[in-house]
Order: C-alpha cells, then structure tokens, then sequence
C-alpha cells in the first residue's frame, strides 16, 4: 500500500479505511464455509480494499512521472484481478471450488506484482525510471509482520485461561508453544547466522523476490501451526487432522526458513566453527522431521507431541548458535573493562581546553588536526 512511502494525511486515512474493512473481512471469513452471506461480506471487503489500493496506484501515477508507468500497469492488473472474484458472490458454487478460485486470486496478485517490479518489464517497456524499494524499511517491515505472525502462538496460551489453575500438562504444554515461538524469532532474525552477509534483497532481484514472495507461505504455515500448537494448551488429545496441521505446518514453515537462510550470500571466510550449509542445513533436517512427525500418534499423546517439537527447535536453535561462533571461541571469556585503567590520565582534552581552543581560533582551517577532531568528537551525541 505505502509502495512510494508519501505518508501524508490523505494516505494515512486510506490505510485507516483499508484497515477498517480488513476488520469486517476478518469477521466474517471464519464462518464463510458455513454462510452465504459471510461469504459474501468477507469478499465484498476485499474487494472494496482492493479496489482502493489501485485507485491509490493510478492517481499516484499523475503525481509521479518515474513510477508512472509501473504504477498504472500494477493497477490494471489490480483492477483486472477483482473480475476473479466473482464467483464468490455465487449461492451456486460450492465452497471446494470458491477456495480454488481464492488460490488463483493470490497466485495472480503475487505473480503480477512481481512481474510489475522486475527487470524484465523494465527492459521490455524501455523504462528510464522504475520502482525501487527502500532495503531497510522492507527489512523491517517484514520482520515486524514475522512477529505478528509469532503473535498466534502466545495470543491463544492466555485468552481464556486454557492452562487451568496450577502445573498443570495445559500449562507445559503453554510454555513448549512460548519456546517454540521464541525460537522461531530467534532463527529468523539471525537470518543464515554470517558474521558478514549481503541480504537477499541487495543480492540480486531474483533474490529479492524470492525473499519478498517467500513471506506468503511462510506466514501461512506458521499461522496454521501456531494456531493448533496454542489450541492444544486446552486439548486432552489431538484429532489425526490437527496433528497433521500441526506438524505439516511447522514443517512447511521451517522449510521456508532454510530457503530464508539460504537466499543470504555469506562473506565469511572461515571464520565460524560450521560453514552455512552445514549450520542452515538442519533447518531441514528438523522441517522433514516435523513433517513425518504425526505418523507418531500412536506413541506419543499431546503433551509429549507437543515437547517433542519445542526439543526439535531448541536443537534447531542451539545447533545454529554454536555453529555461527567464531573458532577459537570459549564458554567464559573474560570480562574486560570491569576495573578502570590504572593510569588515570587518558589522551583526551578536558572541555575547558577544547573551549579554549576554538575561543582563540577564527574557524575551523587554523586549527590544529588534532584539534579539529577533539571538537568532532566532542560534539557528537
């Protein structure tokens, strides 16, 4: 939405509005499969969202002669892609078939934003200017949504007191999904757990894109997974289909997260105890884990399933924090610098020789280097 980041009063009160019928949208999605009307309140609000995004697009476009073109063609195909939708204010489809309609809706918005942004249209259409992004505000802006997406897990463990009065197993059940989100957060900010890295996005745009389309089912898996590892907190034994959730979920998600790990371009030179590979790898190893993990249903009731997959992220965790130490590394290294220096006079003027130094020179030129650079230092916050 804030694609070319103007951020005045007008846009700031579409986002509101936008957020408005997100809200009405998040209401009634859940009951969509049950009734009609839910069904067609959930795509009338996004419809109507949709269609303010590109009606935003197409009137930037007049204000902006370098997004002018990417931001109009973005729009058509906005405006285009709400024809998809028609089919879900039909009483006559089956909800099988809207749901297929609903995943070519998103394969067509990601596909065609894509396409909208890449070098290749720039090339095609002979494009003096094109549509960058900002890195450390995208950066940003998708870690803080990862966290939104955390928020599932621990949201549930509280809501409702599901963890009963006491220690109970809905309460170690509450903390394994607190550790699970934990991890995740963990593995997600360290990104492949480099010392000196070039992110995705600053690789190359195939990378870039790879990192952005990425966060789709990434999010999706861990939502779907973090939503039954919380329900569990309250749940004497998982029915075939969650455990399948559960483990599928997390394991789709953390697939993901080695593919996350895996779009950096490592600069080190050897200096970590595992080279990336080997570190990022058992993301991998632990996603194919949790995939096969439901076969064990009968070995293994809900809490031991569920400790089970918070022991396979803190491996996961652990794994990949030692393995991003530097060789050499120790468990206790010394403290430095909990005693003062001995010599107590340090090579530093007081502020009454810095005071005095620029009171008796008439600007910067005529001072000493050394002195030039006291008052920086000096001056900086």
């Amino acid at each position: 939405m804030n694609s070319y980041y103007t951020d005045d009063i007008v846009q700031r009160l579409i986002i509101l509005w936008v957020m408005a019928l997100l809200i009405l949208y998040a209401n009634n999605a859940s009951l969509a499969d049950e009734n009609l009307s839910a069904m067609r309140t959930a795509a009338g609000a996004y419809v109507c969202a949709k269609l303010t995004t590109a009606s935003v697009f197409l009137v930037s476009s007049f204000a902006s002669y370098q997004h002018r073109t990417q931001a109009r063609l973005l729009a058509t195909f906005m405006f285009v892609g709400l024809l998809l939708a028609t089919p879900l204010f039909v009483e006559s489809i089956s909800v099988e078939a809207k749901a297929g309609v609903v995943a070519v809706m998103i394969f067509y918005s990601e596909s065609t934003w894509a396409l909208t942004l890449s070098p290749w249209i720039k090339g095609k259409l002979n494009l003096t200017y094109s549509t960058a992004v900002d890195i450390a505000h995208e950066v940003d802006r998708m870690a803080g949504f990862f966290i939104i997406i955390l928020g599932e897990f621990v949201y549930s463990v509280i809501v409702g007191d599901p963890a009963g009065i006491g220690l109970t197993s809905g309460y170690a059940k509450a903390v394994a999904t607190l550790v699970i989100a934990f991890c995740l957060n963990w593995i997600y900010v360290t990104g492949d757990g480099s010392l000196q890295a070039t992110h995705p996005i600053r690789r190359s745009a195939w990378t870039a894109f790879a990192f952005f389309l990425l966060h789709l089912p990434l999010s999706m898996s861990f939502l779907i997974g973090g939503h039954i590892c919380a329900v569990s907190v309250h749940l004497v034994e998982f029915e075939d289909g969650q455990r399948w959730l559960l483990g599928g979920g997390l394991g789709v998600g953390m697939f993901c997260l080695w593919i996350f790990g895996m779009l950096f371009r490592s600069d080190d030179d050897g200096d970590l105890i595992m080279p990336r590979w080997i570190r990022v790898g058992m993301r991998l190893v632990v996603a194919i884990v949790l995939i096969i993990l439901p076969e064990s249903h009968k070995h293994l009731n809900t809490t031991q399933f569920v400790c089970t997959i918070m022991a396979l992220f803190a491996v996961v965790t652990l794994w990949e924090t030692l393995g991003g130490l530097m060789k050499g590394a120790r468990v206790f290294e010394s403290w430095e610098g909990r005693h003062p220096p001995k010599d107590n006079t340090l090579d530093i003027e007081s502020p009454s020789e810095v005071l005095g130094d620029t009171n008796n020179n008439h600007g910067d030129d005529s001072l000493p280097k050394h002195s030039r650079s006291t008052i920086t230092t000096a001056r900086s916050p």
